[in-house]
C-alpha cells in the first residue's frame, strides 16, 4: 500500500520547532472529541486500505483539527476477540500526530512480528486503541526499589534500558500487571534481560499516555 499526502501548506520541521513540549503541559484536553474520532477513523481506513492493497491518501486536515498537525508520539493497538493483535508506536515526537498514527496503524496490522498480517475476514472485528504519548522524562533511580517506590500504576509508562537494550510498556499494561514489581519483571523479559536485572548502566524513563479508544469515545 502506498501513502498519498493532500495536507496543504505542513512543514514538520517547522512545527517541531514552534510546538516542542506542548502535549505535555495541555494532556488531554488538547484533542477534542472530533480529533479523537477522527483518529479511530483514520487508522481504521489505514487498515483497510492495506488490507485491499489500495493506494491510502491522507486526507487535508481542517482548521478545526490544527491539533493533529502537531508533533506527537503514538501507539497504536489492534485487538480482534479481546485479543492482542498488534501494536507498534514510536517514543519520540518525529513527525506529526496524524502521520504518526497513521504509520504505526498501517505497521501494527501488518508488520508486527509477533502476528501475520491482518487479514479481510478480521477487519469488521478489530478494536482500535490509540495512545498519544508524553514526552518521556528520565527517573532519576539508583535502585530496584527506589523505581518501584516511585513508579505510579495506572499513570506511567516506563522505558527501560540497560546493556544496549531498550524497551517500554504503555500505561495500559497496568491492566494486566497490576503491581509495580510484576510489571518491572516483564518489562525486562520484553527488554531481553534477566526478570530481575539490576546494574549501575540502568536507565529509566516515564512518560504518560493520552487514551483514545473507541469504547472510550462511544462514551464522549
Amino acid at each position: 500500500m502506498r501513502f498519498t499526502d493532500n495536507s496543504a501548506n505542513y512543514s514538520a520541521k517547522s512545527a517541531v520547532e514552534k510546538d516542542s513540549g506542548s502535549l505535555h503541559k495541555n494532556r488531554a484536553d488538547r484533542y477534542t472529541a472530533g480529533d479523537r474520532r477522527l483518529l479511530l477513523d483514520l487508522a481504521r481506513r489505514v487498515v483497510q486500505a492495506g488490507v485491499s492493497e489500495e493506494t491510502f491518501s491522507k486526507p487535508a486536515i481542517s482548521d478545526t483539527h490544527l491539533a493533529l498537525n502537531s508533533p506527537a508520539a503514538s501507539f497504536v493497538t489492534l485487538k480482534l476477540n479481546n485479543q492482542l493483535r498488534g501494536c507498534i508506536g514510536n517514543l519520540e515526537a518525529n513527525s506529526s500526530l496524524i502521520d504518526s498514527v497513521l504509520r504505526n496503524s498501517y505497521l501494527a496490522a501488518f508488520k508486527d512480528h509477533r502476528f501475520e498480517p491482518v487479514r479481510a475476514d478480521e477487519l469488521d472485528g478489530l478494536s482500535y486503541e490509540i495512545s498519544i504519548l508524553t514526552p518521556a522524562e528520565p527517573l532519576l533511580v539508583n535502585s530496584e526499589a527506589e523505581l518501584l517506590k516511585k513508579l505510579r500504576p495506572n499513570v506511567d509508562g516506563l522505558i527501560f534500558e540497560a546493556r544496549g537494550r531498550k524497551a517500554t510498556f504503555l500505561p495500559a499494561v497496568w491492566e494486566q500487571l497490576k503491581e509495580p514489581k510484576l510489571f518491572l519483571n516483564h518489562l525486562r523479559q520484553k527488554a531481553g534481560l534477566a526478570s530481575d536485572y539490576w546494574s549501575d548502566d540502568v536507565k529509566c524513563f516515564v512518560y504518560q499516555a493520552i487514551k483514545i479508544s473507541e469504547k472510550d469515545n462511544d462514551q464522549s
